[in-house]
């Protein structure tokens, strides 16, 4: 059996906020991904199991492939339809924010979401979350914010009351979060939980196709294209590069979610410690930097000095805004500052 996370204090009042409150928005970090997005759902089951009326509201829109994840037809997109959701928004009487640890992350629904009285609650999993919730729970030893809203959702209602539904979307984002279980997923806490998700009737096989069988015949070309043409191998540093204009998505018809997972793959050449990808983005000025790494190279603290960003030890991320070339030169100026931490292991 799991240790409770929360106080009992703390349970109690996450159980009055949302008791008391009738017009709920969830919301996730721009550009949702897996953990997100299975957070959101997972919690607004959760709420619409115990009659609450519970909206999620995400920045931008979510990838094709987690558009098969049970209540997607509920999500509304904001940038999509600002408008629209102006009065829902400012008729919320609580935000339940997921899976982000600040609101800058929320792009052009941080103006609404800042100009709110209502209380906000937050569950997250990432490193130095802003003060900006009157309740918060941020754990960065989780695997993901899944696992953490898991173990929230349970010690509120219990695991027998879990809805299928919830279970999808929560085992979702932690398979995603953790590359399949692949990393951040030694502690033996996270099987114990997916073996409850599992008595819940999910098909963890059938999910891994959802999200991994589902990608079009031009995002293999442009993956091909990656590999073949765009990386770079820096073995002096142990350390890949690959990079994408706007000009070479648009050759390949790229759509929201194509490049996902391509920083993993190089890390699969032999003693490559780090993995960095530069995307142009395609709807705002600026580059997208996403980093991996294995064992203790520290990706959060290299996006943090160089990319304004952060993240975890081995998955990082954050942003530039200049050109690709001078991008690239922020990189190889970031590898020859972490050279001694990503020197080959002598023998």
């Amino acid at each position: 059996m799991l240790e409770h996370l929360l106080s009992d204090a703390d349970l109690q009042t996450l159980k009055e906020l949302l008791d008391k409150s009738n017009n709920i928005v969830l919301t996730c970090h721009v550009s949702p991904d897996g953990d997100a997005m299975g957070a959101v759902l997972a919690f607004s089951h959760f709420l619409w199991r115990h009659g609450k009326t519970a909206v999620p509201v995400v920045p931008n829109i979510f990838p094709d492939f987690l558009k098969w994840m049970p209540g997607c037809e509920q999500v509304k997109v904001y940038d999509k339809h600002e408008q629209e959701l102006a009065p829902l928004l400012s008729a919320a009487d609580l935000f339940i924010c997921l899976d982000f640890n600040a609101p800058d992350r929320l792009l052009g629904l941080q103006k609404p979401f800042d100009e709110s009285k209502a209380p906000k609650v937050m569950v997250d999993h990432h490193l130095s979350p802003a003060d900006f919730c009157q309740w918060a729970v941020s754990r960065p030893d989780m695997s993901s914010t899944c696992e953490l809203l898991y173990r929230i959702l349970v010690q509120l209602d219990g695991l027998e009351p879990m809805s299928y539904e919830e279970a999808v979307c929560l085992y979702t984002g932690m398979m995603t979060d953790t590359g399949c279980f692949s990393y951040n997923s030694n502690r033996s806490e996270i099987y114990h939980i997916v073996g409850n998700l599992l008595t819940k009737g999910i098909d963890k096989d059938k999910i891994y196709r959802n999200v991994f069988f589902s990608y079009s015949a031009d995002r293999f070309k442009l993956l091909g294209y990656m590999l073949y043409v765009k990386l770079q191998v820096f073995p002096e540093y142990c350390a890949t590069l690959m990079t994408l204009l706007r000009k070479e998505q648009k050759l390949f018809a790229h759509k929201k979610g194509d490049t996902e997972g391509f920083v993993n793959i190089p890390l699969q050449i032999r003693n490559t410690k780090l993995s960095i990808f530069l995307r142009e983005d395609t709807e705002r000025d600026c580059i997208r930097v996403s980093m991996r790494s294995v064992d203790d190279f520290p990706c959060n603290r290299m996006a943090a000095e160089y990319f304004h960003g952060g993240g975890h030890l081995n998955a990082a991320g954050g942003e530039l805004v200049c050109s690709m070339d001078e991008a690239v030169e922020i990189v190889r100026a970031a590898l020859k500052k972490y050279a001694p931490l990503l020197a080959p292991a002598k023998n």
